[in-house]
């Protein structure tokens, strides 16, 4: 049984679009933890920033490639790190913290 093309390029977008959804969400849960403790000691400033610059890089590569999931991956992957890091610098300010050190 041959698959054509075009259903291969749907099947190709529905599983782009599902990572999409799981990839973006890897941050959520800790944004969640900070609103609700208004803590953010814990959440690494310097992983926040790997992944800031990784979402750029796969923005970058979807964009030339033009890959939508690519794109709206990591378009909404770096809206949620950079809430992260707002985030971290408003409860670091709170807590009496230096954001720089964490």
């Amino acid at each position: 049984m041959a698959v054509d093309t075009a259903t291969t390029l749907h099947i190709a977008n529905a599983v782009g679009y599902v990572a999409a959804v799981v990839g973006t969400s890897i941050m959520a849960p800790q944004i969640v933890k900070m609103v609700r403790t208004e803590r953010a000691r814990d959440v690494s400033l310097a992983m926040a920033n790997l992944y800031c610059v990784n979402c750029i890089l796969w923005l970058t590569y979807g964009s030339l490639i033009n890959a939508r999931p690519v794109i709206v991956a990591n378009a909404i992957g770096l809206a949620i790190d950079i809430v992260q890091v707002v985030l971290k610098q408003k409860y670091n300010k709170l807590e009496g913290g230096d954001c720089a050190r964490n």
